[in-house]
C-alpha cells in the first residue's frame, strides 16, 4: 500500500471497529435471518463509577414498554451491556432501551427483507471505487462475532473465489475485470444451529487519471498568410504522456520539398507530472509550390491521436488608409476598449450579485435531472465542547435555518438526517455520493476529530470522481492550515469562505451572497413569513 493512503486506511480500520464493536448510532438496519446484537459502551467516567442495575427494554406501538431477559424470547440472548438476536426477525422491528441506573439509551431498529433471488441484499452493500492499477483490498473481518467464526467464504457476484478457516484477505492490484459484487460469508455455530452473515462490497473499477489522451495545442486547421520568398516557422505544441510521440507530417507522392525541414524538438516536464511538447517546422524560401499545401503535425500514444493542419497562404497587398479614417478608428478602438474594460471591473466586483440576480430571473434549477438527494453535505466537529459551542450551533441550527428555510436548500447533517443501516464510515461516504456540495466548517479542532474521514471522502469525490464541490467555511480564525491534507490547494480560492459574526449575520451580508453563489442554482422557495430572520449567534 502506498505511504500516502496509509493513514486514511488506518482511519477507515479504526472507525470501522469502532461501529462494529460499540453500537453508537441511533437508527440501525438489519437483514432478517442473520445474527444482530446492539451493544452499550461505557464511556472513560461511567466504567470508573459504582456500577448499576442494568435493564433492557422494548418499547413498540401496541405493548408499550416490555423488558427483556432471557426468557422473553429463545432467540434474544441478554449479557449486561449487549442484546443479541439469534437471528433477528422482521418482528424484531422497533425500539430498544438500554437503562442503567438513570442513564438511558435507546435505538431505533429497522428490519429488512433478505433478497431471496441473490446471494445479497442490494440495500446492504458498500460501493467502493478503485482505480486500476491501485491496491484492491477486500477484508473479510467482523470483530464482534470473531471468535464464535468458524468459517468465512468470499464470493464475486455469488460465486466462491476463497474459503478458510481463518480470515480471507483478497489483496491485489486492480484490473477491469475485477469489478463486481464481493460478498464475504461469515458462518457462526450458536447452540446447535448455524448462522451466515453476509457483508457485500460494490467494487467499481476506474481508468488511471494519470494517464491523458495526447492533446494538440490551438486550433485544428490553421490558415498562415506568408509571403513568397520569405522564411516562415510553423510551431506545434502538445501535452503529453512520457512516451507518447510528436512529428510533422509533409511528405508529398513526388517526395518532400527540400525546402522543408523538421527541427528538433523540446521537452519539459509540468507540475502535473506529465510531458509539454514543441516541435518546429522550418520552410524556407516559400514559393508556389509550399502554398495551398496540408503540413499535419500529429501527436500518437496509446489512447489516441491528435493532429492540427496548417494550410500556407499567400498574403494579399494591402492598401492604404487614410488618415481621418485611421483617426476615428482608433478613437472608436480605444472608447470600446474602455467600455469593455469598465465592464469587466464591474462584473468581476458584482460577479456574486450578477449570477444570482441571473439565476432568479432565469428561474435555472440545476438540481431536476442529476439524481442527488441533498443540496450539500455539512461536515463539521461532532463532538462538542464547551469552547466548541458556537461553532457546533452554527453548522445544525444556522446553516439549516438560512439554507433550508428561508433559501429552499436540502441539507444533510448527520446527526439529524442519517439514513439507517449500514457502518458510520459506509453511510458517511454514501451520504457524500449523494450530495451536490460539501460543506466544511473548518475550526482549530477540526482535524483532531474523526470527521477528518468526510474530508477525505469528499476530496476524493471532488478531485478524482468530478461529482461533487467543496466549500470550505472558516469559522474560527485558524492561523496553521498546515494540518489541512495538500489536496486543498488544488480547489479554487473563491471556495474559502470566512465567517464573521459581526458582518454575516444578514440575509443580504456578502457571506451569504458567496455561499449561495457557490450552492448549486435552484429556485427559491423561502418559508411563509422568513423573509428576514437574523440568525443569532455571538463573535467568535
Amino acid at each position: 500500500m502506498r505511504q500516502r493512503e496509509l493513514p486514511l486506511t488506518i482511519l477507515v480500520l479504526v472507525l470501522v471497529h469502532t461501529a462494529e464493536t460499540c453500537t453508537s448510532r441511533p437508527h440501525i438496519t438489519a437483514v432478517e435471518g442473520e445474527p444482530f446484537y446492539l451493544k452499550f459502551c461505557l464511556s472513560s467516567s461511567e466504567q470508573k463509577s459504582k456500577p448499576s442495575t442494568i435493564r433492557w427494554y422494548k418499547s413498540g406501538e401496541s405493548h408499550g414498554r416490555v423488558g427483556l431477559n432471557p426468557s422473553s424470547s429463545p432467540r434474544i440472548s441478554v449479557h449486561d451491556f449487549s442484546l443479541e438476536f439469534w437471528p433477528i426477525e422482521l418482528d424484531d422491528r422497533g425500539t430498544y432501551i438500554f437503562q442503567m441506573g438513570n442513564d438511558t439509551r435507546q435505538w431505533t431498529l429497522n428490519v429488512i427483507r433478505r433478497n431471496k433471488n441473490s446471494c445479497f441484499t442490494e440495500k446492504q452493500v458498500t460501493s467502493k471505487s478503485i482505480e486500476v492499477q491501485k491496491v484492491l483490498t477486500i477484508p473479510c473481518t467482523n470483530s464482534y462475532y470473531q471468535r464464535l467464526i468458524n468459517r468465512t467464504t468470499l464470493y464475486k457476484d455469488c460465486e466462491k473465489i476463497a474459503e478458510g478457516d481463518t480470515n480471507p484477505l483478497l489483496q491485489k492490484n486492480a484490473e477491469f475485470k475485477d469489478q463486481g459484487y464481493y460478498s464475504c460469508v461469515f458462518s457462526i455455530h450458536h447452540n446447535g444451529k448455524e448462522f451466515n452473515i453476509i457483508k457485500t462490497f460494490n467494487i467499481t473499477i476506474v481508468g488511471d487519471n494519470n494517464n491523458i489522451i495526447p492533446a494538440l495545442l490551438g486550433p485544428k486547421l490553421n490558415h498562415v498568410e506568408v509571403e513568397l520568398g520569405k522564411d516562415v516557422q510553423l510551431n506545434c505544441s502538445a501535452l503529453l504522456n512520457e512516451k507518447d510521440q510528436l512529428y510533422w507530417n509533409f511528405w508529398r507522392e513526388n517526395g518532400s520539398d527540400p525546402n522543408v525541414h523538421e527541427e528538433e524538438g523540446m521537452r519539459t516536464r509540468t507540475s502535473e507530472g506529465k510531458w509539454y511538447a514543441s516541435k518546429i517546422l522550418r520552410i524556407e524560401n516559400v514559393n508556389e509550390n509550399n502554398l495551398n499545401f496540408s503540413y499535419n503535425c500529429t501527436a500518437v500514444s496509446e489512447g489516441g491521436i491528435d493532429t492540427n493542419s496548417y494550410i500556407l497562404l499567400k498574403k494579399a497587398p494591402g492598401a492604404d488608409i487614410p488618415g481621418h479614417v485611421f483617426t476615428g478608428g482608433m478613437i472608436i478602438a480605444v472608447s470600446i476598449s474602455v467600455v469593455v474594460v469598465c465592464l469587466v471591473i464591474v462584473g468581476v466586483i458584482y460577479r456574486v450579485d450578477l449570477v444570482l440576480l441571473y439565476r432568479r430571473f432565469m428561474g435555472r434549477d440545476e438540481t431536476l435531472t442529476d439524481g442527488k438527494t441533498y443540496d450539500a453535505f455539512v461536515s463539521y466537529l461532532k463532538e462538542c465542547r464547551p469552547e466548541d459551542g458556537e461553532e457546533y450551533t452554527f453548522a445544525v441550527e444556522i446553516l439549516p435555518r438560512v439554507l433550508e428555510k428561508h433559501f429552499g436548500y436540502k441539507l444533510c447533517i448527520f446527526e439529524r438526517d442519517v439514513m439507517p443501516g449500514g457502518a458510520v464510515v459506509d453511510e458517511i461516504h454514501s451520504l457524500i455520493e449523494k450530495s451536490r456540495r460539501l460543506i466544511i466548517v473548518l475550526s482549530k479542532r477540526y482535524m483532531c476529530n474523526r470527521v477528518r474521514y468526510e474530508l477525505e471522502s469528499g476530496l476524493h469525490e471532488a478531485l478524482v470522481e468530478r461529482k461533487i464541490k467543496i466549500i470550505l467555511i472558516e469559522f474560527t480564525p485558524v492561523s496553521d492550515l498546515t494540518f489541512l491534507p495538500q489536496s486543498l490547494t488544488l480547489l479554487k480560492s473563491h471556495r474559502f469562505l470566512k465567517w464573521k459574526a459581526d458582518k454575516s449575520l444578514s440575509y443580504n451580508s456578502r457571506f451569504w451572497k458567496n455561499l449561495l453563489y457557490l450552492m448549486p442554482a435552484k429556485t427559491v422557495k423561502p418559508a411563509a413569513g422568513d423573509s428576514e430572520i437574523t440568525p443569532v449567534l455571538s463573535a467568535p
